[in-house]
């Protein structure tokens, strides 16, 4: 698997710095003037799936988000009897994104949280997040890739837990937070395909016995259209836990760790986009399917998801959306 994101990985830097095309004759659909000659649209709403896109919010425009993750299709929890899922939820989240700037953006939201009950029983998750955009993709090819930075902060409101092995067991309230920081590298390479990387670094202050504060992970995503306002999406992340962690959950207690697969379908409709996706993580919040995704694509513990964000415009912007 190392070698199949190192592979992933080496492409898509190896096809950002070797690509010859003008873009200028590619890009129909994206917005060029004087005083932005950048590429615009690389995705089409700050999230993928699971993943952050490389966007920001325009400045002064307010984004509402609902995102939701179903139950179990099909094995031990699936199947017929939750009808397939839809009668259960294993996370929510509702949030909103502002945009000071056309490069600058900041967002605030809670999540249901879908604790595992073995790694991770924390839930009621409250955050904060920035995301700034420090390059811009160009026309000419003198900025091949488009880069941001993104960073969240994230508290958890839940009552403490007796249980003491429980990463909800709070000693103090630091014990409550965790924290993401992302650098996020994106390529539109046509108007019909985009492609990012997202160098990805997650902290949990207080988690639950031989398991890692600090986890790196390598996230990959895709957007291809096959028309005017449909895509398919994709979204992975692999994530660099330690054979010791790995082996004592699976020795000690039967319980495996699996990275984040998620598949759907992207709709675009004038101020809203709206995706259906099928994904093996239960969480929306970095900080929980990176390191707690227990989910197999193979034993068909996958759930249908999706997301809609709304884009109201609170003032005048330098462009359109």
């Amino acid at each position: 698997m190392k070698k199949l994101v190192c592979l992933i990985t080496f492409c898509f830097c190896f096809s950002v710095l070797s690509a010859q095309v003008e873009l200028a004759d590619l890009f129909a659909d994206s917005l060029v003037n004087e005083q932005n000659p950048g590429v615009t649209s690389t995705f089409k709403s700050t999230r993928i799936i699971n993943a952050r896109s490389v966007e920001t919010v325009h400045r002064n425009d307010l984004v509402f988000l609902v995102l939701h993750r179903f139950g179990d299709v099909g094995g031990d929890a699936g199947g017929s009897e939750t009808f397939w899922g839809l009668d259960n939820s294993t996370d929510i989240l509702i949030g909103f994104d502002y945009g000071l700037t056309d490069l600058w953006s900041i967002g605030v939201g809670r999540a249901k949280g879908a604790p595992n009950g073995v790694n991770t029983s924390q839930q009621q998750l409250l955050y904060l997040e920035s995301k700034y955009k420090i390059l811009t993709q160009r026309y000419d090819e003198s900025i091949p890739v488009s880069v941001a930075l993104f960073g969240s902060s994230v508290v958890s409101a839940m009552k403490k837990s007796e249980f003491s092995f429980s990463d909800a067991s709070f000693g103090q309230f630091s014990d409550r937070l965790s924290f993401t920081a992302q650098l996020i590298v994106a390529r539109k390479f046509s108007p019909g395909l985009s492609m990012q990387i997202l160098l990805t670094y997650v902290h949990r202050s207080y988690v639950s016995a031989h398991d890692e504060s600090d986890l790196f992970a390598l996230g990959f995503a895709a957007r291809a259209k096959f028309s005017k306002r449909m895509a398919f999406i994709v979204d992975y992340f692999y994530t660099f836990r330690s054979s010791a962690s790995k082996n004592y959950f699976k020795d000690a207690l039967d319980f495996r760790f699996y990275n984040p697969l998620s598949l759907g379908v992207e709709i675009e409709t004038g101020g809203h986009v709206f995706n259906l996706s099928f994904t093996n993580s239960t969480a929306i919040l970095e900080s929980q399917f990176i390191p707690s995704t227990s989910s197999s694509w193979a034993d068909r513990e996958f759930r249908w998801g999706f997301s809609i964000s709304r884009t109201f415009s609170l003032g005048k912007s330098e462009k359109d959306w």
